[in-house]
């Protein structure tokens, strides 16, 4: 092994690979302890079982170098993931260990493309095999394509998280704002409620509108594809025979599933709209990510307007700044969820965030005040 490629860096990343083999592990047994259909809980057992192999030759590399790794202990990333999975049901959590795979897939095959790195053999071995973990959960959550190629997930967890920090964050600063005009106490409670109807009416209409235009472009693009089918069948089904081939199928098998799927218009439809569009089934309604999200920026909103509620004077203030910049913590920490950060590092840059627009919030409202009292 060339001792000038064993960089702090990248040992350091070894060991994280470790810790990330272990908490999906963790989490794979996690899903399989309460899902109640034994093939899938076998599946998630499995999966397990594999995750602790890659865990154990990411050990015997650092062992090799002289990095002792402690006793495996699930990180508070892995930990809040769990209680997402048991709030949400296993296909939450199946839906972030389909985005985990993908990272790790990605992040593996970049190390495997570098000549000089040691574990070059090992992260090629790890890649492909994350990959197929990857495919075996795509097929569970029907979900299509390659999943370290894509940068959203998470579905109504998604919707929920980010719903709540921009309720949370926009009427935190709305409050800090009118506080520093000082405005009595009821002006503040009348601008928290109202900040927080307002806050929640857009984000949920925003994410309507979003999705409903989504919805009406993917239909758009199958009355197309419904049409090119009908109009030019043999064009379509060499079509799909090149889709099936880049897809690792041999020219003969190709063609036949092309010919024998030509053979259902409907399947047709949907291997083309899947295969060459890359459009899915929607997971939810426009109506309910509108719900979902315009229901969780209300509740975001609500934390810094509470202590109001049942406070007054200095007592209310306090407790508003300070349980605000608690959620702000709490809120980026659950954002790693979806990003693959740190817990801790992903909950500190949202509160430094929820820190920034408190201060300017607050001289903001204190500059407007008494330039109005100038006027």
């Amino acid at each position: 092994m060339e001792a000038g490629a064993l960089t702090p860096q990248r040992i350091g990343m070894w060991k994280q690979h470790w810790q990330d083999e272990g908490d999906a592990a963790y989490l794979y047994r996690h899903i399989a302890d309460v899902e109640q259909d034994r093939d899938r809980a076998k599946l998630f057992r499995d999966l397990a079982e594999v995750e602790d192999r890659h865990q154990s030759r990411w050990r015997e590399l650092l062992h090799g170098i002289g990095a002792e790794m402690p006793a495996y202990r699930p990180s508070m990333r892995a930990r809040l993931q769990a209680l997402m999975g048991r709030a949400f049901g296993w296909k939450a959590l199946a839906s972030l260990m389909l985005a985990e795979e993908g990272r790790e897939t990605k992040a593996y095959l970049q190390e495997a493309r570098s000549t000089l790195s040691p574990a070059q053999g090992l992260t090629h071995d790890l890649a492909r095999e994350s990959a197929e973990h990857a495919g075996q959960l795509g097929e569970l959550l029907g979900a299509r394509g390659e999943p370290w190629h894509h940068t959203g997930s998470g579905g109504f967890l998604r919707n929920a998280v980010y719903g709540f920090n921009d309720g949370l964050t926009a009427n935190f600063g709305l409050i800090m704002g009118v506080l520093g005009a000082s405005i009595p106490h009821q002006i503040v409670l009348l601008s928290g409620i109202a900040g927080l109807i307002a806050d929640a009416l857009s984000m949920g209409s925003s994410a309507f509108l979003a999705a409903k235009s989504e919805q009406e472009v993917y239909a758009h693009e199958i009355a197309l594809e419904r049409e090119e089918l009908q109009m030019m069948p043999d064009l379509e089904e060499d079509e799909l025979i090149l889709l099936y081939q880049a897809r690792g199928l041999a020219p003969d098998t190709a063609r036949d599933t092309a010919r024998e799927v030509m053979r259902h218009p409907e399947r047709a439809l949907q291997e083309q709209t899947q295969l060459e569009l890359g459009i899915t089934p929607a997971t939810m309604s426009p109506l309910r990510e509108g719900w979902i999200t315009g229901f969780s920026t209300a509740v975001g909103a609500l934390i810094p307007v509470l202590p109001f509620v049942v406070l007054s004077g200095r007592a209310a203030i306090w407790s508003s700044f300070g349980i605000s910049m608690l959620a702000h913590f709490g809120v980026g920490a659950a954002r790693s969820i979806f990003t693959g950060r740190g817990v801790f590092r992903s909950g500190l840059d949202m509160f430094l965030v929820g820190l920034g627009i408190a201060l300017t919030g607050y001289v903001v409202g204190g500059w407007v005040s008494r330039l109005w009292s100038v006027m």
